[in-house]
């Protein structure tokens, strides 16, 4: 059976629904961990006593920060390659980044885009020697070396036309015509509720033994906001 991804997470969840599970939507404002049971505050003013917690806030892209971006963020620049290659099939696009995320996302897009170019800020990208050979041998895929976006332009539909660049070594600035805009530039734990309480990493990730447990006991964590690798 063919899924997309939303499917089949409204599938898992019915299949946890079926077994008594409750979803209630809502944010949270603040968890007390200095007491047990544990306390969940939301902010309607509700609170959930619970013997445990298992924290799985994940993380948000990491943004440039240039003009444009987020302008047209969802009117042709993304995060995702996965969630929108489709919408630019036939399309010219261009990829910014050179870790893992960037290369194995822009594979990806080749199976949509007619060109893939990948714009990195150093000559040599970072990701995986596997995931480097498969994207040297894609004919789709062409790399800007030393080069980082200085803005992200539009016209007047508000729809991407290209992007504004600069070289890193030499300063010379250039634009280059393009449909989208895909950047992976890492990723930013949302911590915002864990800061003081548990511990975190150099890079704001929480700390977990090979159990998932935290410092604190009793309150576990998954996902992105424990995982800096995947």
């Amino acid at each position: 059976e063919s899924l997309t991804g939303p499917e089949l997470v409204e599938k898992m969840k019915t299949q946890a629904e079926k077994f008594g599970c409750r979803v209630k939507f809502d944010y949270v404002t603040e968890i007390v961990t200095d007491r047990h049971p544990f306390v969940v505050r939301t902010v309607n003013g509700k609170e959930y006593a619970t013997k445990a917690i298992i924290l799985a806030t994940g993380a948000r892209p990491r943004y440039l920060n240039i003009p444009g971006e987020k302008q047209y963020t969802g009117k042709g620049v993304s995060y995702c390659g996965t969630c929108d290659g489709f919408f630019f099939r036939g399309k010219d696009v261009v990829v910014v980044g050179g870790g893992d995320s960037a290369v194995e996302e822009g594979i990806f897009l080749t199976k949509f885009a007619t060109r893939v170019r990948v714009l990195h800020r150093r000559d040599q990208l970072r990701a995986s020697k596997i995931l480097q050979d498969r994207a040297f041998q894609n004919q789709k895929m062409e790399f800007v070396w030393n080069t980082v976006p200085t803005e992200v332009v539009g016209n007047a539909e508000g729809k991407v036309m290209g992007v504004k660049t600069q070289n890193t070594v030499t300063g010379a600035t250039d634009y280059l015509e393009t449909d989208g805009v895909f950047i992976f530039v890492g990723h930013i734990p949302n911590n915002d509720l864990l800061k003081g309480k548990f511990d975190l990493d150099e890079d704001g990730h929480l700390i977990t033994d090979r159990y998932t447990r935290t410092n604190i006991p009793g309150i576990f964590a998954g996902g992105e906001i424990m995982d800096k690798v995947f």
